[in-house]
């Protein structure tokens, strides 16, 4: 049977294995959620837009014939994630997750780990401080909270939507970022605190090495979960592997 793929993409990752694919002359398509208004020109065909809940995406599964599916969101893309394990699940599809591996502090870190972007907010009660909030616009809102802050937010795109920050900077930027760029740029906002998502990987985590140079505080908020277990690898050479050998236990 030959290999008709989905990737599920919006990450470094995912662009990194369509190359691959492409390379190898392997039939798929990469699938947005449409969240990035000028997504990185790749060379697969490329499909923009939600699949309308999990009935959606087993309509789009079963009329486009896939046969592999590959979760390649962001790690925080927890609804997306969520639909893909219940919709493979229900079609008996093989699905991978190429996932970045989470940051793990050490001793020169001085990281609060919270469960959820709502504690993360609830652990800026107090006099007002100049915060980095590098979330991505999506969970911007729910500081509205805690409104007596300096924020600084780095945004891929600019924001399109009201947001009651009335203290607020903007950095419109796309990474790869370096630690010496998050040094010049904590440093010119005088910050002194910076709150993160645990996305894990290379590409965005110069904001750490440059909080732990500058022994700056860090909010780290955690990975949520799935309801069901799912083959899951970082690794490109595997997932490149799975899908000449799907039927095989490979111990990711």
């Amino acid at each position: 049977m030959s290999v008709n793929l989905l990737i599920l993409a919006g990450t470094t990752e995912a662009s990194q294995l369509a190359k691959e694919v492409n390379a190898a002359k392997i039939k798929a398509v990469l699938s947005y959620a449409g969240r990035v208004e000028r997504p990185k020109p790749q060379p697969l065909p490329r499909r923009i837009g939600g699949f309308g809940g999990v009935e959606g995406l087993k309509q789009y599964l079963c009329e486009n014939a896939i046969t592999h599916v590959i979760d390649a969101t962001h790690p925080f893309a927890v609804q997306m994630s969520q639909h893909a394990v219940d919709a493979c699940a229900d079609l008996n599809l093989p699905l991978m997750a190429f996932s970045r591996p989470e940051w793990k502090p050490i001793p020169a870190d001085n990281w609060t780990e919270v469960a959820d972007i709502l504690d993360a907010v609830s652990a800026l009660k107090g006099a007002k401080r100049r915060i980095m909030l590098a979330l991505g616009r999506m969970h911007l809102k729910a500081f509205e909270a805690q409104p007596q802050h300096r924020y600084l937010l780095r945004l891929v795109d600019p924001l399109t939507k009201q947001l009651a920050l009335p203290n607020r900077d903007i950095v419109v930027s796309r990474g790869p970022f370096t630690k010496e760029g998050d040094l010049t740029l904590m440093r010119n906002y005088n910050i002194e605190l910076v709150v993160c998502k645990n996305a894990g990987g290379v590409a965005s985590r110069a904001k750490l090495d440059a909080a732990r140079e500058l022994s700056l505080p860090v909010i780290m908020i955690a990975r949520p979960k799935l309801n069901r277990p799912r083959l899951e690898t970082a690794s490109l050479s595997k997932v490149m592997q799975w899908l000449g050998h799907s039927e095989t236990d490979l111990g990711v």
